[in-house]
């Protein structure tokens, strides 16, 4: 499948993956203040999001297939993976799947283990809001705040509504097909094999993705893990301790 992506800089070169309901304009800000610290920034649609395909089938090996693929097309060598919750286990699938295509792996708060569904509330806000019928941004997050409460997460989503004509609103993403592939979203990250290249874990100070129990299992995959937590940071790092996380990263590919 050819993912979707936006380019920033030349230099060294970093794929981006975003989490679930997200998109590569999530990671925008942040791929610029890589782009001026001498790095080529991929920030990547994965399919059912963005601007990217849209496919039935959603598991951790087809993205990391997709994700290959990209690398394939436009020549990206030994690039640094780094993805966030959904990105940062399709991250993991490929480093497991492909070691050789990568020279390092950063995840943002998540960890290789089961996570059993959780998405339900959002899903049910999602599917309330009719898009055939809803005629504004503000009537859809009207609709939404009856099932989600958080600001933040309200304005995360909506980032994905846009015009499809003049007089259409719909989603970015594919929702039919993320909401039934939901089961696959939470899945173990599981492999005979291990990443055998520096790799950085990177948990939320005030979220509840990554603990101390998840240390085997990542050291386990991937024995040569360095595990940080990100201060005054929940599951969104990059929006919540964007500095921080900037620094740690380069701290990271300079090591």
């Amino acid at each position: 499948m050819k993912l979707f992506f936006r380019k920033y800089g030349e230099g060294k070169p970093i794929v981006i993956l975003h989490g679930l309901f997200g998109l590569s304009d999530n990671w925008q800000s942040f791929a610029k203040q890589l782009e001026q610290n001498n790095f080529s920034v991929y920030a990547v649609d994965l399919r059912n999001h963005g601007s990217s395909p849209h496919h039935k089938e959603f598991n951790y090996n087809v993205l990391a297939t997709d994700v290959f693929e990209l690398l394939e097309a436009e020549q990206i060598e030994n690039p640094i993976l780094m993805g966030h919750s959904l990105g940062g286990k399709t991250a993991m699938r490929f480093a497991l799947n492909y070691p050789e295509k990568i020279s390092s792996l950063i995840v943002v708060d998540i960890a290789p283990r089961y996570y059993p569904p959780h998405h339900q509330q959002i899903l049910e806000g999602l599917f309330a809001v009719d898009v055939s019928l809803t005629k504004s941004r503000g009537e859809a997050e009207k609709i939404l705040s009856e099932k989600i409460p958080e600001t933040g997460t309200r304005q995360f989503l909506l980032k994905n509504l846009y015009w499809k004509n003049k007089e259409q609103l719909d989603w970015k993403f594919n929702l039919p097909f993320i909401a039934e592939g939901i089961e696959n979203v939470g899945e173990e990250i599981a492999s005979e094999k291990t990443f055998d290249k520096p790799t950085l874990f990177i948990a939320g100070e005030k979220s509840k993705y990554i603990n101390a129990s998840d240390a085997a299992d990542i050291t386990k995959l991937f024995p040569q893990s360095e595990i940080t937590i990100a201060p005054d940071a929940g599951h969104w790092v990059h929006a919540d301790n964007p500095v921080w996380l900037l620094n740690k990263v380069l701290e990271f590919t300079n090591d």
